[in-house]
């Protein structure tokens, strides 16, 4: 953690001495990433409910995907750029350096303009929280918080797997997009939209459900729509964290110790 603050507050220092910049960056970002939102607000100018759920509730989806999301990528999204790294030779400067490569791979680059799109979704999720017909406890509302912590965790270990993978196939920067931004996209619409067989996929193999779609049934007093859920597993997604983020640990360490540097 100390060799990830260090890196990540040097490119921080650098952002923030063009101050200005910085606040258009922001600013642009949260225009550009609302236009997902503003996608939702056309559909339901012409239909009432999504998948029976209502604008307010799809609403909070929305944010919890966005603002989870948002927090990876913040912290460790620059793991996406591995395989350039890894293609170019320039991952063997980071094996020489006294500090854990995944830490310095994660902290390159850090983009502090990726606050836009925390900040976009944390705007979404506060308008849902207040739209919502939601019968408040205080387990519920623990749970909210929980679920961008958990969710959070969940889609930086899908980043550290997408990485490790790409110690293997270096131009697999997309295939890690598919299942980082596309499953992101995927969550911000109720899993009564989509098929069963996809459901199913997101919930027992890459378990991207337990960022919101499940917790979020019991916040908002809803079945889940699989069976084979039971009701606790609501309450799983802390659980889930940990259990993802070792297996993204062992797929990081089996990815770098296969590593080859470029032979050139």
């Amino acid at each position: 953690m100390r060799a990830y603050r260090l890196i990540a507050g040097m490119w921080m220092r650098s952002t923030l001495t063009y101050r200005a910049s910085f606040a258009l960056a922001v600013c642009g970002g949260v225009l550009v990433t609302g236009l997902d939102f503003v996608s939702i607000l056309l559909m339901f100018s012409r239909v009432d409910v999504l998948g029976g759920y209502s604008l307010a509730e799809v609403a909070f989806l929305y944010g919890l995907s966005a603002t989870s999301f948002g927090i990876a990528d913040l912290a460790i999204g620059s793991a996406g750029r591995l395989g350039t790294r890894v293609r170019d030779g320039t991952l063997d400067t980071l094996l020489v350096r006294p500090a854990p490569v995944l830490a310095q791979v994660a902290a390159d680059r850090f983009a502090l303009r990726r606050v836009a799109r925390i900040t976009q979704g944390a705007l979404v999720l506060g308008w849902a929280l207040v739209a919502s017909d939601i019968v408040w406890t205080p387990v519920k509302v623990l749970m909210v918080p929980g679920m961008l912590v958990c969710g959070g965790m969940i889609f930086a270990a899908v980043f550290v797997v997408g990485a490790a993978f790409q110690f293997v196939a270096q131009d697999a920067s997309e295939v890690q997009n598919a299942f980082t931004y596309g499953g992101q996209t995927l969550l911000q619409y109720p899993p009564t939209v989509f098929g069963k067989e996809l459901v199913r996929g997101v919930t027992f193999m890459l378990p991207l459900a337990f960022v919101n779609w499940v917790p979020a049934a019991y916040v908002l007093g809803r079945p889940y729509p699989l069976g084979g859920v039971p009701g606790w597993a609501a309450f799983a997604p802390p659980l889930v964290a940990v259990v993802c983020c070792a297996a993204a640990g062992l797929a990081w360490r089996t990815g770098l110790r296969s590593y080859r540097s470029t032979g050139s």
